[in-house]
């Protein structure tokens, strides 16, 4: 066997064809017929992709706490593990929770805010890797769709025989709005456990060549259909398929069409317009990152011109590319901030509609020693530093690091060492 021929046997044929998936509009009817959890929107998916991995409950100072597993990243060795932000961690799944369920968190932006390394950005670096490998499990599998236009209909998509949809819309929003009720009841989509709910419109490009199809086949929505292939979508960062990171520049070399998209100025002579969808580029950090998660990083350093495009993606999830009509999206937006620039935005009048529009999930520091010890074991073991570790070395070094954030206790009989222990959970005597 050659050597090539080796490495090809590593390859999982029935996980490759699994992903490949595609079928007509006519078996993607049935699938969710038989699977309506395929229909779920961005923070639905978000959700069950963090319970997927289980939980457990833990007693700790008297009180209930939940440990969501997916933090421990298990899956990577712990190499991205989050310790001692349970608490935390529960309230941002309390926030996931609410907006999965449609209570209105869903239109805001789920800010994460604290101190310098509190893993802010690793808690958002875990949810995007996160979803990014649910979708290659058969309980996470979302589908996308694209057109295939034969002879003398290539024409709509500027001699192209296939086009994909640029922004991986849900096939089901190809369904007119006014028949979507009727289609979900007449069809049964839905169970007790997922009740199909079809939300939002195809994008520009995807509405234009819907319509001249109903046009060319004087309205029959059946042959129309014949024209769409449904396939599997597998999210990505690398290929910037549903999951996307904007993080600011320089405000000279760093304009909004970056979240948008642009004008592809070269196909203003195929199509002979620039306001025609088919000339746009839908590649902006919104667009590339529908029915996924978009993270912003240091969110609240970005000019103000971009924070207008974040308001109608939060509150309507519409954006508005360059001379097109508002555009619908589907996606977890996240964002996480340091206390100085969240006291700025605080202090700034002008900035009160997007204080409206944001869900601030506080990361603190951790000050338990027993947890900052697991952090520290993590990068220091005698395997990576090549040498032995003295014992009790990473204990002294994770009860400094706490110390340093602990502020002086209030009673003259109790001294920093002490309250560092008490917050450990240890028992001394005459404090609880």
């Amino acid at each position: 066997m050659t050597l090539v021929g080796q490495i090809a046997e590593l390859q999982n044929y029935a996980t490759y064809k699994e992903l490949s998936w595609e079928g007509s509009f006519e078996d993607y009817l049935a699938l969710v017929r038989r699977n309506p959890q395929v229909t779920r929107n961005a923070y639905q998916r978000l959700y069950d992709m963090v319970l997927s991995h289980g939980v457990e409950e833990y007693i700790d100072n008297k009180k209930k706490l939940v440990r969501y597993k997916f933090f421990r990243d298990d899956t990577h060795g712990g190499r991205d593990a989050v310790f001692g932000l349970d608490v935390a961690l529960m309230r941002l799944m309390n926030v996931l929770k609410s907006a999965a369920q449609g209570y209105g968190t869903e239109r805001r932006i789920i800010l994460l805010h604290g101190p310098v390394g509190s893993a802010k950005s690793t808690i958002a670096r875990q949810l995007k890797k996160g979803i990014e490998e649910y979708s290659r499990t058969p309980e996470g599998a979302l589908y996308s769709y694209y057109w295939t236009l034969p002879g003398p209909l290539a024409e709509l998509a500027g001699g192209q025989e296939v086009f994909h949809s640029p922004m991986h819309d849900e096939p089901l929003r190809l369904i007119p709005r006014e028949w979507r009720e009727d289609t979900i009841n007449k069809l049964k989509l839905g169970n007790d456990d997922h009740r199909v709910k079809i939300e939002g419109d195809v994008n520009p490009a995807c509405r234009l060549i819907f319509k001249e199809l109903m046009r060319h086949y004087g309205g029959n929505f059946e042959k129309v259909m014949t024209h769409v292939k449904v396939r599997r979508l597998v999210l990505s960062e690398q290929d910037r398929i549903g999951i996307g990171t904007f993080q600011p520049k320089d405000e000279k070399n760093q304009d909004s069409t970056e979240l948008t998209g642009d004008i592809n100025y070269r196909k203003i002579a195929t199509f002979g317009s620039d306001s025609d969808p088919r000339a746009f580029n839908f590649d902006g950090e919104f667009n590339i990152a529908n029915r996924g998660i978009l993270e912003f990083v240091e969110i609240l350093k970005l000019d103000v011109a971009f924070l207008y495009d974040l308001l109608g993606a939060t509150q309507e999830r519409k954006i508005k590319p360059k001379k097109f009509a508002q555009t619908d999206i589907d996606e977890v937006i996240i964002g996480h901030t340091n206390e100085a620039e969240y006291k700025k935005l605080l202090n700034n009048e002008f900035m009160e509609a997007l204080r409206d529009r944001t869900v601030k999930v506080d990361i603190p520091y951790i000050t338990k020693v027993s947890e900052e010890v697991k952090i520290y074991t993590k990068d220091f073991t005698t395997t990576k530093v090549g040498k032995h570790v003295a014992p009790h070395t990473l204990y002294v070094a994770a009860l400094w690091a706490v110390l340093t954030r602990l502020e002086d206790p209030k009673k003259h009989s109790l001294s920093l060492l002490q309250k560092a222990k008490l917050y450990d959970g240890k028992t001394l005597p005459g404090f609880t």
